[in-house]
């Protein structure tokens, strides 16, 4: 099939790699310097299965930043994955890039069926479909990790396709076949309950971030042994012992925004827990920046801003809150950070010279520790127990 995916970030590029293998697809980004990563086989983010995937594997993809070329072959599936960051004035998920793709669609291939991958509110894809006057919208939810996005395309844990039709399971064999797994799940449901899905299964995973940090918090400040007490409680194998590696908070790009986003759903509907994840988030932050403060430095040190291994991503990074309030406190902060080019973030200076970094600050503050910053531990302040993400 003729395929055009539009914007080219992890749930972009990883579908439209994984539906290359097997369709023509046309991939649509506005930063020219993407389009080139890709078209000559580079990936523009890191992602180690698409940067091997598009060095060695046979895939029929080809980037623009012209629409009129992306949707020049009529393509039967336009897969929206445009950005949908949240708006705390509005209390709403800013869809303007979302929708001004499904003009254009409109205007160049009015016969494609859109595909929305961009996070919305719930409701949302019965309002654009009356908004546009089209029926051609269906929402599909990703759930994906940042820097393991292909992988978790091709071993998905399930599939959810936002309409009970022919041509939503036709979009959801697509991606069944470029999966590697075998027996993947697939549900067709309505639009609305495809979108709770995915503000739902991210909300319980910041609950899950927010409860071991909350005990560790305890822990902390009870001069207990935190690992002992997780590893006695994840033992029970209705818990887990997954995802309960304490940290300064849940952050990244899809966590806060979709906790924010499902609470403003709540707007006329009782809840306590939920309202309860966002703000256990804020008061973690609180403690944690009061725990470095505590230790009264002169100069504190960034140690990574990215939020895992694997990523070169730090948007809402849980690091970041915990700069913002030590330099509240008319503290110096210097970041190291080689993802970043720049000699300032928020004014704070960049030293990425790490053993410079490591000997001009007091405290180093590392949400995650690494090897690079063992020989100078008795520096450190992280609450990273198992060395994961």
């Amino acid at each position: 099939m003729n395929i055009t995916v539009v914007g080219m970030g992890y749930v972009g590029l990883s579908n439209a790699v994984l539906l290359a293998q097997h369709n023509k697809v046309k991939a649509l980004e506005v930063i020219e310097e993407k389009v080139e990563l890709i078209n000559k086989k580079n990936s523009p983010i890191v992602d180690k299965e698409i940067s091997d995937y598009l060095a060695n594997k046979e895939l029929d993809l080809v980037a623009t930043t012209d629409p009129k070329e992306a949707y020049a072959d009529n393509p039967e599936y336009v897969v929206i994955a445009a950005p949908t960051n949240y708006d705390d004035k509005t209390n709403y998920f800013d869809t303007s890039l979302v929708e001004s793709v499904i003009e254009d669609v409109i205007k160049y291939s009015p016969e494609s069926i859109m595909i929305i991958k961009s996070t919305v509110p719930v409701g949302y894809t019965k309002e654009v479909r009356e908004k546009f006057n089209t029926d051609k919208i269906i929402f599909s939810p990703e759930f994906l990790r940042e820097g393991n996005a292909l992988h978790d395309n091709l071993y998905p844990s399930r599939i959810i396709l936002g309409e009970e039709s022919e041509r939503a399971q036709v979009f959801a064999d697509l991606l069944v076949q470029g999966a590697k797994a075998d027996d993947v799940n697939v549900l067709l449901m309505e639009s609305t309950e495809a979108e709770a899905v995915k503000l739902f299964a991210n909300t319980y995973l910041a609950l899950r971030v927010a409860y071991f940090n909350e005990l560790d918090t305890y822990a902390e400040v009870h001069g207990l042994d935190t690992q002992s007490i997780i590893d006695g409680v994840s033992l029970d194998p209705r818990i887990g012992d997954h995802y309960n590696n304490p940290s300064f908070g849940y952050g990244g790009y899809c966590l806060p925004k979709d906790t924010k986003q499902l609470l403003a759903n709540y707007d006329k509907v009782p809840n306590n827990l939920i309202r309860a994840i966002v703000d256990s988030n804020r008061t973690r932050k609180d403690f944690v920046a009061e725990q470095i403060i505590a230790k009264n430095p002169k100069k504190v040190g960034i140690y990574r801003l990215v939020m895992k291994s694997g990523s070169d991503n730090f948007r809402a990074s849980s690091i970041q809150g915990i700069m913002k309030r030590v330099k509240a406190k008319g503290i110096e902060v210097v970041v190291y950070e080689p993802v970043l080019e720049e000699e300032t973030f928020y004014n704070s200076k960049v030293n990425n010279d790490l053993e410079s970094f490591k000997n001009e600050v007091d405290v180093i503050v590392a949400n995650r520790l690494t090897e690079d910053i063992m020989d100078v531990k008795d520096k450190v302040y992280t609450r990273d127990l198992y060395n994961n993400n």
